[in-house]
């Protein structure tokens, strides 16, 4: 199953938050006509949300009538017109208005109007009450928001437990009519009060209903990394994972000592990433900062040993696109000297360069800085245009 980034201009291949890419298949035939959308419960698991929020969206976006059962959308529907739709579903109701991650909950205030909870940064920012979805949800709250006044009331009732003593009864040292009462005074009976009081804690029913407590059970590395999965609705999927280790590992290094070329091809190879081309994305940006000029012909052999077919050549750009266009800005008017090297070095070959050129693109980069990039690069692009027409005359 392909997965790509909840937040879809966020092109970084180490963002946290993923969701599979939507299936959908059309059924029956004439004025019957469905569209299947077949992991739509996948999806919304991954976004957090209930899936009938996602379904109803879609009719609403697309004047489509919509079945919960099997997830049904009337009319013929391509799985990427249905991505894009989820897009601005993820943008009103999921993402966070200021940090834009999507680790937020709707949160039904007083005064009826929604809001987007987020647990990253703590902001609280407003849904569009004009949207049919944000009507239709305030009707069916999720069921975080119906528990919500049930864990209050839990709390609340918890004052007094069996035999007529409570906790505060207790820790002030007040006797009960039982046997086994505990005078305060007493230093020898300290570890029986404290039994006493986490036996109490322990039948609280706010304790037993409260499910955002389950961090505090196990802080394993391997619990949370499968907690974590779990929340994304993401399955271990080994060639992500190792990607990421990799990244991590070579991002450990100070550009200065880093690993010899190498050392750093044997561990793509114990990862098995040699030939996914996306390790060049990867190396881009682990390997090159400032002196960029300097550094490409530095790695020339472990990037060419990777490079083996134009999908890796494009991955190599798109990660150079990235470190450029992103990190390092000032290197934007340097794109003609550094796309030459790469040329001259034989990483990437002249198509490739010339298709890269013509064609913006938000894969790597949003829009607006592959356009800056790209324009960069014309004194290149037409060196080489003109080049190639001097070897045909």
């Amino acid at each position: 199953m392909s997965f790509v980034n909840i937040c879809r201009d966020n092109t970084d291949p180490f963002y946290r938050y993923k969701m599979p890419l939507i299936q959908a298949k059309t059924e029956g035939r004439g004025n019957g006509i469905k569209t299947a959308v077949l992991n739509l419960p996948d999806v919304a698991r991954a976004l957090n949300r209930p899936t009938i929020y996602v379904l109803k969206y879609f009719g609403f976006e697309l004047g489509a009538q919509t079945s919960q059962e099997r997830s049904l959308v009337n009319g013929v529907h391509e799985a990427s017109k249905l991505q894009d739709c989820l897009d601005g579903f993820i943008n009103k109701f999921v993402l966070c208005g200021s940090c834009k991650n999507p680790e937020t909950d709707i949160i039904i205030e007083k005064d009826g109007t929604l809001t987007r909870d987020c647990k990253a940064c703590g902001s609280k920012t407003k849904i569009d009450p004009r949207h049919k979805l944000a009507t239709y949800i305030e009707k069916n709250p999720p069921e975080s928001a119906k528990s919500k006044k049930n864990r209050k009331a839990a709390t609340a009732s918890a004052n007094v437990v069996g035999g007529g003593v409570s906790i505060s009864d207790i820790a002030s040292g007040q006797k009960s009519t039982d046997a086994d009462a505990i005078p305060a005074d007493d230093d020898d009976d300290i570890d029986e009060l404290a039994r006493k009081i986490n036996a109490e804690a322990s039948a609280l029913p706010e304790v037993q209903e409260v499910a955002d407590d389950e961090w505090a059970v196990d802080m394993s590395e391997e619990a949370i990394r499968k907690r974590a999965q779990e929340l994304e609705g993401l399955t271990v999927n080994e060639e992500l994972s190792a990607l990421d280790e990799f990244g991590e590992w070579l991002l450990g290094f100070d550009k200065s000592e880093l690993p010899s070329d190498v050392d750093i091809y044997k561990r793509a190879s114990d990862l098995d990433i040699v030939e996914d081309e996306k390790i060049l994305q990867v190396l881009a940006q682990a390997l090159f900062d400032e002196d960029i000029l300097n550094q490409i012909p530095e790695h020339k052999g472990l990037l060419g040993k990777l490079i083996t077919n134009e999908n890796a050549e494009k991955s190599l750009l798109g990660g150079i696109e990235r470190l450029v266009g992103l990190q390092f800005t000032d290197l934007i008017p340097a794109v003609p000297k550094i796309v030459m090297i790469l040329y001259d070095e034989d990483l990437v070959s002249e198509a490739v360069i010339q298709d890269w050129g013509t064609h913006v693109s938000k894969k790597f980069v949003p829009k607006d800085v592959s356009k800056k990039v790209r324009k960069a690069a014309k004194p290149f692009l037409k060196w080489l245009d003109e080049a190639e027409e001097e070897d045909s005359d």
